[in-house]
């Protein structure tokens, strides 16, 4: 179905992406391609979509692919049927309906004369019954083009489906009609993605890293489990080394004290003997010589564990680097933090919920805000943080220090160093000397304190957040969490969880990641219709 052998490929500015990568793919294979972010993975769908093509090496192909990419900018000047490829055969079926007996018109459209009632058929299975097909793609959301796009498979049914993030714009239900397509189809899939749940349901996991790919024949939680393996090696790698590097530092002690014992007798004996003060240097630069250069011979032992030991460490996954240490909220738990008696909230006076709501969020609680994309998540955030007016109801609130956290990390500043963006959160109890110290607990030693925020990846901006949240004298009381996935790789996720599940404060949390959520112990819901 497709061979890759040796693709070599280089940026336009000559910057190296990945070299000699061999990678094949039988037919009816559903495979995944991860690995964090920058490293190419979107790069490698578009050499096999043939949207660029490799400097070196030899791509072969059986059928021509259907790309599902993740970013659809450079269709919004298209309509819905230009985009899934079908407006040339709909325009020849409209013309032949007419009466135009041109031709051309009965070559276009190659006798598919069902191809209006499958585009509506498809549109519908995704759940685009208001999208009509000469709508600009410009005028619909996220979700409705990656849908769009999916909707292309039911239309074309290809043989071999390239799918770039598929579920980052589709909300629970779309996601299910995903989950079950992938499930079902007997077509070859390459899949990116970082949604854990829909890596479980293909049959194999192919990581790209600097050193090429590696393929791992089962699906994500089997790869979980031969990475957990790996790092259990490495672990006992690391500790057997320690060991090694104790033992040889107490080695060179031993002999150096040694030494230094047999020289301070050595030249008790040549005093008492008399030996000329001549003689007497000379032996003592001998023996001089003698302790540098073991010396020399143990630190070089040292030197050496000790890089072999950082190596070792170096290879630990940036999670297991990391020191959280996030102090604790100044709250009991159980305490009453927010009460929603019959509350709703209007846009141009019409209720934004079915059923006005009614709940209480307690201090200690880990909660998830449940809802289909437009059913007002976002809305309920803002209104539990006091953003906005209660136009019906009430809603009691507590006055605790709350973070809120969405999928962009906009609380960190662009125009800021890291550094500065650190210190604006510092509340002045930490010198510059344990502000650093944190930074380099997340990651970001001192070539990065000065760089400024706007150039940072979604994960760093992940991490700097992190960070800053614990440089306050307390931890926050609340943490909202919105869609705070969506644009981090798997290694930057399981970095949050990590972090998340070491705070002890309360955490409200609006995310599609059902993978993410039971990760982070998530306790109950508030569904919103």
């Amino acid at each position: 179905m497709l061979s890759l052998q040796q693709i070599t490929y280089q940026h336009p500015n000559k910057e190296l992406l990945f070299s000699n990568l061999n990678l094949t793919v039988n037919p009816h294979e559903k495979i995944a391609l991860i690995g964090n972010n920058g490293i190419g993975k979107s790069t490698l769908l578009q050499l096999i979509a043939g949207k660029i093509t490799p400097n070196t090496g030899h791509l072969q192909l059986e059928t021509v692919p259907y790309y599902v990419p993740q970013i659809f900018g450079q269709y919004n000047h298209y309509t819905v049927a230009e985009a899934l490829g079908v407006n040339e055969k709909l325009n020849a079926l409209l013309e032949i309906l007419n009466g135009n007996a041109n031709d051309e018109y009965f070559e276009n459209l190659d006798n598919d004369w069902t191809i209006e009632q499958r585009c509506l058929e498809a549109l519908d299975h995704w759940q685009l019954q208001d999208i009509d097909l000469q709508q600009p793609m410009a005028s619909l959301s996220g979700g409705q083009k990656t849908r769009v796009f999916l909707a292309g498979i039911n239309i074309h049914h290809p043989q071999l489906i390239l799918l770039d993030e598929p579920s980052n714009h589709l909300d629970a239900d779309s996601r299910q009609l995903l989950y079950q397509f992938i499930r079902r189809t007997k077509s070859t899939l390459i899949v990116v993605s970082h949604d854990r749940q829909l890596l479980n349901l293909l049959d194999s996991i192919c990581e790209l890293s600097p050193q090429g790919i590696n393929l791992y024949g089962g699906n994500y939680d089997f790869y979980t489990e031969q990475k957990q393996l790996a790092k259990n090696a490495l672990e006992q790698d690391i500790h057997n080394k320690e060991k090694e590097l104790r033992k040889a530092k107490e080695k060179e002690r031993e002999a150096l004290a040694r030494q230094q014992k047999q020289d301070a007798k050595g030249k008790k004996k040549q005093e008492k003997a008399g030996v000329a003060r001549i003689m007497m240097n000379t032996l003592r630069n001998n023996a001089e010589k003698s302790t540098s250069k073991m010396k020399d011979v143990h630190a070089e032992k040292v030197g050496g564990v000790a890089q072999e030991l950082s190596t070792l460490r170096s290879q630990l996954p940036d999670a297991d680097k990391m020191k959280f240490g996030f102090n604790h909220s100044l709250l009991h738990k159980g305490k009453v933090l927010f009460e929603a008696i019959g509350l709703n909230h209007r846009y141009t006076q019409q209720n934004l919920w079915k059923e006005n709501l009614s709940f209480q969020i307690t201090s200690g609680e880990r909660i998830a805000i449940k809802g289909s994309n437009g059913s007002g998540k976002t809305t309920l955030i803002h209104l539990l943080l006091g953003n906005l007016p209660i136009y019906v109801g009430q809603l009691k609130i507590t006055e605790i220090k709350a973070a809120y956290i969405d999928q962009d990390y906009s609380l960190i500043n662009p125009l800021l160093t890291i550094y500065e963006q650190a210190q604006h959160f510092n509340t002045g109890t930490l010198q510059e000397h344990e502000v650093k110290t944190r930074l380099n607990r997340f990651l970001f030693d001192k070539e990065d304190w000065e760089k400024t925020c706007s150039s940072l990846s979604g994960g760093e901006r992940m991490r700097l957040m992190l960070c800053c949240l614990t440089l306050g004298s307390h931890a926050p009381d609340l943490i909202v969490l919105d869609e705070p996935t969506n644009n981090l790789d798997i290694q930057n996720i399981e970095i949050l969880t990590a972090a998340i599940n070491e705070y002890e404060g309360t955490l409200v949390v609006v995310s599609h990641d059902n993978y993410f959520l039971k990760q982070i112990n998530i306790q109950r819901e508030i569904k919103l219709e």
